[in-house]
């Protein structure tokens, strides 16, 4: 994992969380609860999994691309890295 992919991951999980509808779609789609989602944030799945919920929603993405000040693609190349697939 590359720590950069990691804080970028835990930042964006930061940003899902800022918004209770967007953090419930998010614990809906990973089917993880709260507890659960802390206890695997040292997991490579759990963070490509927070990444990939961002790509599979391209105005979360955008938005949250924006709060970050990163452009889209840098979050969608960390996602890819993460899951293992190549950039």
């Amino acid at each position: 994992m590359h720590d950069d992919d990691v804080a970028l991951a835990l930042q964006a999980l930061g940003w899902i969380l800022s918004d209770e509808p967007r953090a419930e779609r998010l614990l809906g789609l990973t089917g993880l609860a709260p507890d659960e989602l802390r206890a695997s944030l040292g997991e490579q799945a759990t963070l490509a999994a927070i990444l990939s919920f961002l790509t599979n929603h391209e105005n979360d993405l955008l938005a949250c691309a924006s709060a970050l000040q990163v452009p889209p693609a840098t979050i969608a190349a960390a996602a890819q890295r993460l899951e293992g697939t190549p950039a």
